[in-house]
């Protein structure tokens, strides 16, 4: 799992997943037996083995390439389950069991001369990290398309349609993402090199690659991981793309609604309040790869907000709904935009009232983790450890002492970084001045955000594989809308500095998040990281276009995602766009369009959330903080109106849990396969679901909605 999600679940907190990797990366090569198991230290670079082959090209056309369009895989789908539900999954392990899958049969299949020898010739470990590097890297930024990008259009901050505005997406997105590029080179050297952080997804992308390449055992295991992640990919998108075609029988079985139907009136509750089933292959993987604590939090969030807090809001007259029907009594509690601001205060729905006490838990909880994280680990540095300038110094030779024996010259010139920051920097303040009407000060602030909000990033993603960045990053709209109101800007404008600053910090924080801990993986590989930078490049160079045309498609097959109707009612729920309009919009208003209700109980849920966190960090010990509640999970469930979603990742988390307590053989070899072959399937399929409702031969034109109160109920 990487970066990804907007509301960190999946990069999960002690999950039973994330135990499992570390267990294979202590165990053993995953898929050899027992007595073949080699200890391994994940603070280290990998010890060399004694038949080791030297790879002369690890830098190739053939692992950019294949890797740029594993990532896009990844990146087309992250936008699909990013706009339902704020969640992405990170494409390292798709990239790497895949890539090896790909490029491994074309290195014997080609000659290593003529024409095709571009993919042709042996293929190693460390040529397979620059294919999950690139990956990596065209697979990210997802993350602003699901989030502040489109709260801008929601604010009217930006034309009426996307497609209008190609070159100033393309530009904000280079910004953030060519930034967050270039200023990873000294957290490389600080938190991989100096802190020796563990970074348990990155390390076991390292451990997966290096199992695969080792000898006739790993061929073997890579063979059967990848047909497996294939046949279940290449089902799920098939099985995706028909649901579209018949929702209520495939896809969503509305329960509530049929009861009704049926003569159980009271039961249509359940529809009002989306209690219903979605077999979604997508979250069930998603629970397979968070595990119980994160699923069964994010699970225990919703019947918490959704089926105690909600009702009891509109019976006691503190939120309402909105009628959707005219022949039955079908009602929507998820309208998210006024015309009037007042009704933001006097006639909240549901959705609105619970946004406050699931932003503000989910940022306390972040910044109490990150500080209890961090306070030891300042408090221990001394001397040279806490001068900058020891950072950033280049070395004219290897001390054998040094702490990093990578070759001087595989290492990443001084001068490509700080040029290249130097530049990003210059071309990212004509940018935002120019388009975004920033000052030169306030882009730099933006900036300088992102690089402090990337330490806090990679510092807990490295220790725990949770990365608050998007959570942490909402405090970028704090700030600047407290400069908003102290140099008097208008709303509108204040609203688009807002966002602007809010991209800028939170997608270069997240880039560099990722790049580091992909470097993690090359480093644990002894790979060359120049060879991982370059790729890093190609791939953000990808990620640019294709999340901004992704955008575009997606907008165009639901208009609904910039433009939500007034009842809520809208295929894609993209509660990470409703958080960031909702922020942007309190802290720049003159009167804080809050319910004083919903306030009063985002202070004590958020209060409650740090204490927690105090009490497990010193009065429970740790093989017990797997029970203790994930309150970014929890807060989720408050922003994510669809429950159905955490239903799917809780029986996906216990279904995993069972299938390793009776098979855990089985469980090692195909669990991943299965669950990122899910993940990947669904979402690309709900990409050609977009591209068949732009050519108007979608299910709302041809299929049935039989079981379904309408077709846009479902799907």
């Amino acid at each position: 799992m990487s970066s990804a999600f907007d509301e960190p679940v999946l990069r999960r907190e002690e999950s039973y997943a994330n135990e499992k990797q570390t267990s294979s990366i202590e165990d053993g090569p995953i898929g050899q037996e027992k007595e073949d198991y080699t200890t391994y230290d994940v603070t280290m670079p990998f010890p060399i083995e004694d038949d080791e082959i030297e790879e002369t090209h690890q830098l190739t056309f053939r692992a950019v390439f294949v890797g740029c369009c594993l990532g896009a895989i990844v990146g087309a789908s992250n936008i699909y389950l990013g706009l339902k539900t704020g969640f992405t999954f990170g494409p390292q392990l798709f990239g790497a069991i895949f890539g090896y899958a790909i490029l491994k049969a074309l290195s014997k299949a080609l000659p290593e001369s003529g024409i095709l020898s571009v993919f042709g010739g042996p293929f190693g470990p460390k040529e397979n990290c620059t294919v999950q590097s690139a990956a990596t890297a065209s697979g990210g930024l997802g993350i602003l398309f699901v989030s502040a990008v489109p709260a801008m259009y929601r604010l009217d901050l930006l034309s009426d349609q996307p497609s209008k505005d190609i070159g100033r997406l393309i530009a904000l997105t280079v910004c953030a993402g060519f930034f967050g590029v270039f200023f990873v080179i000294p957290l490389r050297k600080y938190f991989i090199v100096h802190q020796k952080l563990t970074f348990p997804t990155p390390a076991a992308t390292a451990y997966t690659i290096r199992s695969l390449h080792h000898g006739k055992s790993g061929a073997i295991a890579a063979r059967k991981k990848s047909f497996a992640l294939l046949w279940t990919f290449i089902g799920v998108f098939l099985f995706k793309v028909l649901t579209g075609y018949a929702p209520g029988i495939l896809y969503d079985w509305h329960i509530g609604w049929t009861l009704y139907r049926l003569g159980f009136t009271s039961m249509i509750k359940m529809e009002n309040y989306g209690w219903f089933l979605e077999f979604t292959p997508a979250f069930f993987g998603a629970g397979m790869l968070s595990g119980l604590n994160a699923s069964w939090s994010f699970f225990g969030g919703s019947v918490l907000a959704w089926g105690i807090i909600a009702p009891s809001l509109v019976k006691n007259g503190l939120a309402f709904g909105v009628s959707i029907s005219d022949d039955y009594p079908l009602m929507s509690y998820s309208a998210m935009s006024f015309k009037d601001p007042s009704l933001y205060i006097t006639h909240p729905s549901p959705r609105y009232w619970l946004l406050w006490p699931g932003v503000l838990l989910m940022l306390l909880f972040s910044f109490a983790d990150v500080v209890l994280t961090l306070g030891p680990l300042v408090s221990g540095m001394r001397g040279a450890a806490l001068n900058p300038v020891n950072w950033f110094k280049t070395r004219t030779e290897l001390d054998p002492e040094e702490e990093d024996q990578t070759p001087l010259e595989d290492r990443i010139p001084t001068s490509w970084w700080t040029i290249g920051l130097a530049i990003s920097t210059v071309m990212s303040c004509a940018i935002l001045a120019t388009q975004f009407h920033m000052n030169v000060g306030e882009a730099i602030l933006a900036l300088l955000l992102g690089f402090i909000f990337s330490f806090i990033g990679v510092q807990s993603s490295g220790q725990t594989d949770v990365n608050p960045v998007s959570t942490v990053a909402k405090a970028s709209q704090l700030i600047f809308g407290g400069i908003s109101k102290g140099t008097g800007l208008a709303l509108k404008p204040a609203q688009t500095l807002n966002l602007a600053a809010g991209v800028i910090a939170a997608g270069s924080a997240a880039q560099a998040s990722d790049m580091t801990g992909d470097l993690k993986t090359g480093y644990l590989l002894r790979a060359k990281p120049k060879n991982q930078f370059v790729a890093q490049l190609c791939g953000s160079v990808v990620a640019v276009f294709l999340n901004s045309g992704l955008f575009i498609l997606f907008t165009k097959a639901s208009p609904c995602i910039i433009n939500p109707p007034a009842d809520g009612v809208c295929t894609y729920g993209a509660p990470s766009v409703s958080a960031w309009a909702a922020v942007a919009l309190a802290v720049t208003s003159p009167k804080l369009p809050i319910p004083p209700s919903s306030g009063y109980t985002a202070i004590a849920l958020g209060v409650f959330s740090i204490f927690s966190v105090i009490i497990k960090k010193y009065f429970i010990p740790k093989k017990y903080w797997g029970y203790v509640p994930n309150w970014n999970a929890v807060g989720l469930a408050f922003v994510v109106p669809q429950v159905y979603y955490s239903l799917a990742m809780a029986f996906g988390s216990s279904f995993n849990y069972f299938w390793a307590l009776r098979s855990p053989a089985s469980f090692d070899m195909y669990m991943f396969a299965v669950a990122a072959g899910g993940l990947a399937g669904e979402g690309l399929g709900g990409v050609f679901q977009a591209l068949l409702a732009v050519a108007g031969v979608d299910g709302g034109k041809f299929g049935t909605a039989i079981g379904c109160p309408g077709i846009e109920f479902c799907g």
